[in-house]
C-alpha cells in the first residue's frame, strides 16, 4: 500500500470513529481531496484509493489537470475522473463561471447574490442545471468568503428565481487554528442554519450536504454533522 492510501485509510478510520461518537453512519459521510498543487499522479492515486470527490480551489489549475486526466483516461484501463467528480472549493470570480461549469458538478464556494445571478445566466445559456452549495460565513472573520448567516434565508428565497441553479447545501470554513476544538461554534452554527432552510420547506431546495472540516478540524465537523470533508495535507503528505 502507499503512502496515500495508507494516509487515507486513517482519515477513513479517524472519520468513521468521529461518525460513531456523534452516533451517525460513517456511509453517509465523504471524502473531498483537496488536490490544489497536487500532480495528475497523485489525483490518479486518489482515485485508485477509493476517492469519488476531488476539490479544486482554481479554474485555471484544474483546466490543465482536468484535459490531461480526460486524454488518459481514453488511452488506459485505470480509473479514470470523469466530470461528475470534480467539486470547486475555493473562490469563484464571475469572469470564471462559463469554464467553471464544464468541470465542476458541484460548486461549494457560491458566496454572493452576483455570483448566483451569473452562474444563473451561464447554466440558462448552456441549458443545463447547475448544483451548488451557499458558502455562509460561520465565524465572522473579515477576510473569508461567505454570505453573513443572517441572510442565508433570504438567499435561499432568491435562489428561487433561478431555476436552472440547485442549491444542495451550505459550505463554512473554519478558523485556521491549532486548537480544532475552536472550530466546533462555528460548524454547530452551519448546521442549524440548515435545520432553519428545511423548515421553510424552499421548493426544490435541498439541505443534502454540509460541507464543512478540513484536515485539522474534520473530526470536530463530522460530529457536528459534516457529510462533505475536504481534506488535502492528510492524505497526500507524511504524517507528522
Amino acid at each position: 500500500m502507499n503512502r496515500i492510501a495508507e494516509n487515507l485509510a486513517n482519515v477513513n478510520e479517524r472519520i468513521a470513529a468521529a461518525a460513531k461518537r456523534s452516533g451517525r453512519s460513517q456511509n453517509s459521510i465523504w471524502v473531498v481531496a483537496v488536490t490544489k498543487g497536487r500532480s495528475v499522479a497523485e489525483i490518479q492515486e486518489v482515485l485508485d484509493a477509493g476517492v469519488l470527490f476531488i476539490g479544486e480551489n482554481r479554474v485555471q489549475e484544474t483546466q490543465q489537470k482536468y484535459s490531461r486526466l480526460n486524454r488518459s483516461a481514453s488511452t488506459c484501463a485505470s480509473q479514470s475522473l470523469s466530470g461528475s467528480n470534480w467539486h470547486l472549493i475555493g473562490h469563484l470570480q464571475r469572469n470564471k463561471v462559463k469554464p467553471a461549469l464544464e468541470m465542476f458538478s458541484l460548486i461549494h464556494s457560491v458566496d454572493s447574490m452576483r455570483l448566483l445571478a451569473e452562474i444563473a445566466r451561464c447554466s440558462e445559456a448552456r441549458g443545463r442545471d447547475t448544483e451548488i452549495l451557499v458558502q455562509v460565513n460561520t465565524t465572522g472573520e473579515a477576510s473569508k468568503y461567505g454570505i453573513e448567516p443572517d441572510a442565508v434565508l433570504d438567499f435561499m428565497e432568491t435562489s428561487l428565481a433561478y431555476p436552472r441553479v440547485r442549491v444542495l447545501g451550505l459550505m463554512t470554513m473554519g478558523r485556521l487554528t491549532a486548537t480544532p476544538a475552536a472550530n466546533r461554534p462555528a460548524f454547530a452554527y452551519l448546521r442549524e442554519l440548515g435545520e432553519k432552510v428545511i423548515v421553510q420547506q424552499f421548493p426544490g431546495i435541498e439541505m443534502r450536504f454540509l460541507s464543512m472540516g478540513m484536515t485539522n478540524d474534520f473530526e470536530i465537523a463530522v460530529e457536528e454533522g459534516a457529510n462533505l470533508v475536504r481534506i488535502g495535507r492528510a492524505i497526500f503528505e507524511p504524517p507528522a
